[in-house]
């Protein structure tokens, strides 16, 4: 019987990673997997250039200034106002970041899906009344992630690996060798080191109820943390799969 049931579980894994290839390659690590070298253009292109950039940071940002100021001002106006403004700010430059897209045709999935995270954070915090409920929805993705990660290491089948492998073309041959499959579950647990430390810093900020130094840690553990480690993701890819000298080409 275990004969007979090999191959469809095979085929299942194969399934299973192709799709976390296809969706990895949409991602930073997906654009830099073609690159020979790690350029500053090629990481920026990584990030989603300016408009990716600006989609990442602004909603945040602009949450964060108004809230700030706002709070800062001593009057009760200012104090009710507080709440509504930043989260108002957030979710319509959102919107503006997903029509433009849908105007122009690009990659609107990822658009779509920011616009309805930023909505639903925004919503989460009004209707408790509670500002920093606006990123609670964020702990959540990273809880989701790095269980994923987790279990995905805790099964000997690395979720970098699965990344990796089929973004080089090498699928999950990768796990026939000893020493690879080490360097993805190393790999593996720096990305789950990611999500950890940013539950183990915001959340005390969380229940402590400062919600500006969240905001503020927020950002600052957010792009420029994945950026790095899709930096050192691409250096270990390299390390693993060296790209092919011309005189390696096959004779005709």
């Amino acid at each position: 019987m275990t004969a007979d049931r090999k191959p469809e579980e095979t085929g299942d894994t194969n399934a299973l990673a192709e799709s976390i290839a296809r969706a990895a390659g949409q991602s930073g690590l997906g654009a830099l997997a073609g690159s020979d070298a790690p350029t500053g253009k090629a990481l920026f292109a990584a990030m989603g250039g300016i408009r990716g950039l600006c989609e990442t940071i602004l909603p945040g940002l602009l949450f964060l200034i108004p809230y700030t100021v706002f709070t800062s001002i001593q009057q009760p106006w200012a104090q009710q106002a507080a709440m509504p403004v930043s989260l108002g700010a957030s979710v319509a430059v959102a919107v503006v970041f997903t029509l433009v897209r849908v105007i122009t045709k690009t990659q609107t999935t990822q658009a779509v899906a920011g616009l309805i995270g930023v909505a639903a954070s925004a919503i989460l915090a009004l209707l408790t009344g509670n500002a920093a409920n606006n990123f609670l929805l964020g702990f959540l993705i990273d809880a989701g992630y790095g269980l994923a990660v987790l279990i995905s290491m805790l099964v000997g089948w690395p979720l970098l690996g699965l990344v990796i492998g089929y973004l080089m073309g090498d699928g999950i041959a990768w796990r026939a060798s000893k020493s690879k499959r080490r360097v993805m579950q190393v790999l593996t647990a720096c990305w789950l080191a990611l999500f950890a430390a940013r539950l183990a810093v915001q959340l005390p900020l969380y229940f402590a109820g400062l919600t500006v130094a969240l905001g503020v840690v927020k950002l600052l553990m957010g792009l420029p943390l994945y950026a790095t480690l899709v930096l050192v993701s691409w250096l270990v890819t390299r390390a693993v799969y060296p790209p092919k000298k011309p005189d390696e080409t096959p004779e005709g």
